[in-house]
C-alpha cells in the first residue's frame, strides 16, 4: 500500500525482504528434496511435473499457459519427461489434432516423493519457531496467499494446497 507522497508505510520493505528470503528458503529445499528422490530431474521439470498432476489430463495449450512459456518449450519439456516415463502424451480421442497430456503413476509417484521430502524439511523449520510466533506466521501467510490468490489459480487447487498445510 503506497502512502501519500508515494512512500511505503512502515514495514514494507522488510517484508518484502522477508518473503523473499522465504522464497529462496522454498526453493532451497525443493532442490535439496529434488536431489535426494531422483537427481536426474531439474526443477523445472519438477514444476511441469506438479502442474500436470494439479491440472490433470490437460491440453500442451493449457499446460503452456499455466507453466507462462510457449506451447514449443511446453511440448519440448514434456518429450523429456515423456522419455523418462513420468508423463504421457495422447492424441485427443474428441479432436484428433489436439493432444492431451498426463501424469504416469511414476511421475505421479515422484512428485509425491519429492513433496514429501519437502514438507518434511519444512515441518523441521517450523518445529524451530518459537510456538508464540507461529500464530503471527500464519496469520501472514494466509494474508500473503490472499493477495496471490489471483495468481495461484493458473494450476488449479494450488492455493488450497498451501492453505491446507497452514489449517
Amino acid at each position: 500500500m503506497a502512502r501519500a507522497g508515494g512512500g511505503r508505510e512502515s514495514g514494507y520493505e522488510d517484508a518484502v525482504s522477508v518473503v523473499m528470503a522465504a522464497a529462496r528458503l522454498v526453493i532451497g529445499m525443493s532442490v535439496r528434496a529434488l536431489a535426494e528422490v531422483d537427481d536426474s530431474l531439474s526443477l523445472p521439470q519438477l514444476r511441469t511435473l506438479v502442474a500436470l498432476r494439479e491440472c490433470g489430463p490437460v491440453k500442451l495449450a493449457s499446460l503452456a499457459e499455466v507453466l507462462g512459456v510457449n506451447a514449443s518449450t511446453a511440448l519440448r519439456a514434456v518429450a523429456r519427461l515423456e522419455e523418462a516415463g513420468l508423463a504421457d502424451r495422447r492424441t485427443n480421442p474428441e479432436s484428433r489434432r489436439e493432444v492431451v497430456l498426463t501424469l504416469t503413476d511414476h511421475g505421479s509417484t515422484l512428485v509425491d516423493r519429492v513433496l514429501g521430502q519437502r514438507r518434511l524439511a519444512m515441518e523441521k523449520v517450523v518445529a524451530d519457531v518459537p510456538a508464540a510466533a507461529r500464530a503471527g506466521l500464519v496469520e501472514g501467510l494466509r494474508a500473503l496467499l490472499d493477495a496471490a490468490d489471483g495468481q495461484l489459480k493458473a494450476i488449479r487447487g494450488a492455493a488450497e494446497e498451501f492453505r491446507g498445510g497452514l489449517a
